[in-house]
């Protein structure tokens, strides 16, 4: 299972890379498994600002969906469009073609609440 030491983490399996006052987010390599095939990546949220934890979009597999929850407060920028077409880029590439939002963040400072790629392995029982 992949789970990239410099990325955060949060316990509904979302995973975290920060830049600056900007956060990437997308779904992890384990939580895109449970899942089975994506077909569909909604975020209902872009351009608004929302708190930590609010639902912002949805990710339906074959069998599936399941809410997405805002990792860190602030203004969800952009979303990958790229998604509309290729849903799939999510199972392939989680960390990577697979992201989902980008989030200018309303306090940096929350991201300390994330955890560690250590942490995010014992979760999940890794």
């Amino acid at each position: 299972m992949n789970i990239p030491s410099d990325l955060k983490y949060t316990k509904d399996h979302e995973w975290v890379r920060i830049e600056g006052d900007t956060a990437t987010v997308g779904i992890t390599d384990f939580a895109q498994g449970e899942l089975g095939d994506i077909v569909y990546v909604e975020v209902d949220a872009l351009d608004e600002t929302l708190e930590k934890e609010a639902v912002f979009g949805t990710v339906e597999a074959v069998k599936t969906v399941s809410d997405l929850f805002l990792p860190l407060s602030g203004e969800i920028t952009a979303f990958n469009e790229s998604l509309e077409d290729e849903p799939e880029k999510v199972n392939s590439d989680p960390y990577g073609e697979g992201w989902m939002i980008r989030i200018k963040l309303s306090d940096p400072s929350e991201a300390e609440e994330l955890l560690s790629a250590e942490d995010y392995k014992e979760l999940i029982g890794g």
